[in-house]
């Protein structure tokens, strides 16, 4: 089998409710850069890139796009350390990244479809055949209903069956963020899990300063509590507190997670599949993170072609640590109103009482409507 060709679609659609969280971005659109990729057998793969949608296409159209075509998608990883020494020499940056995880994704997809198993088989089996969603929403809309519009919401997921949720933080204000924290623990009760995410907004003494006050909040983890170039920061934020502080979507490649890890710089590291460096690479990452003791717990964000990537290397996660009671890694279920999510697949991922089925048809499990791929396809 040799590919035959390496097509890029972005697709756009426009959020009706502008949000937006400690970066100060407001989403008014949400976008990917969807890759496609044929074989002279008539089998095609669908892979995400994470980030700008048009600079991943550039990037693939004018690096990678010549190097795939005629390669034998079942040299995946071959493949992608091709691609990776290809553009090393010029400064690597989270885009080239995030350009070549979009091919390694839909080249496994190949591979899955060619020989009728679904991804997670592919990579060591199902250590799970469901895995438990959080709900990630609870961003700032209503400037003025800061609290109370976050408590609603989480009333929301719980009432949709989510025993877990991870709320934006980084208002600005520490005491408002505390308080519309404590809220939403006081709304959801003790048994909902709660992490919160400041989006890197903090300084080291901001960050522990904060953190401690929300401690006796019992939340799961305090996500991107600094900068994520501050390894060393993260060393001093992770140490002085007793929650988990997690962080890594802004990580790439088994390098760049290498002395993380090794440091315990974060309790839990969050790799992205469509960003970190695909299947073959996150595979890397979650092995190293396992064998220092640390939690691999991927990030999630995007269309359902990334979202069936991420639950497909969720199911051949092992459990970190094994246990009786094991507590699996969850799965990052967006929540704010996304089309390419929810209407890409023609059976899309669905929660049901907080739980999501993996997968087990060839590939990633899912088929691309083509007439919704159109219908948002803006280049």
């Amino acid at each position: 089998m040799k590919v035959t060709n390496v097509t890029c679609h972005v697709l756009q659609s426009k959020v009706e409710q502008p949000f937006t969280s400690a970066r100060g971005w407001l989403y008014t659109t949400r976008a990917s850069c969807i890759v496609e990729i044929t074989t002279d057998e008539g089998i095609t793969g669908w892979g995400e890139c994470y980030g700008p949608a048009m600079v991943n296409k550039t990037i693939i159209e004018t690096q990678y796009r010549q190097r795939v075509i005629g390669r034998d998608p079942f040299d995946v990883e071959v493949v992608w350390e091709d691609l990776y020494n290809r553009i090393k020499d010029y400064g690597l940056t989270g885009m080239t990244i995030a350009a070549l995880s979009g091919i390694d994704i839909a080249l496994w997809d190949i591979i899955g479809r060619a020989v009728g198993r679904p991804v997670h088989k592919l990579i060591g089996g199902a250590h799970r055949t469901e895995v438990q969603a959080y709900a990630t929403g609870l961003y700032f809309i209503d400037m003025d209903r800061l609290v109370e519009e976050a408590v609603e919401e989480a009333e929301e997921y719980v009432g949709q069956g989510f025993r877990a949720i991870k709320m934006k933080i980084g208002l600005g204000d520490p005491k408002l963020d505390l308080r519309r924290v404590a809220a939403v623990r006081q709304a959801i009760g003790p048994d909902v899990k709660l992490a919160v995410d400041a989006n890197h907004c903090f300084t080291v003494p901001q960050a522990i300063r904060l953190g401690r006050a929300m401690e006796e909040l019992d939340l799961m983890w305090f996500e991107e509590p600094i900068s994520p170039e501050d390894h060393d920061g993260y060393v001093e934020v992770t140490r002085a507190l007793d929650m988990a502080v997690a962080g890594g979507e802004n990580d790439f490649t088994r390098w760049g997670f290498r002395d993380v890890i090794a440091r315990k710089a974060m309790d839990i590291v969050q790799p992205d599949v469509c960003a970190a460096g695909g299947i073959s690479e996150c595979r890397k990452i979650a092995a190293m993170a396992s064998a220092h003791g640390v939690e691999c717990v991927p990030h999630a964000w995007g269309s359902a072609i990334g979202l069936a990537a991420t639950v497909q290397f969720l199911a051949a996660l092992p459990d970190t640590p094994p246990a009786f009671r094991p507590m699996p890694p969850m799965l990052e279920f967006e929540q704010t109103p996304n089309p390419l999510r929810d209407h890409l697949a023609k059976e899309p991922i669905v929660q049901q009482r907080g739980i999501v089925r993996v997968p087990d048809g060839p590939g990633l499990g899912i088929e691309v409507d083509r007439a919704v791929l159109d219908q948002y396809k803006v280049a």
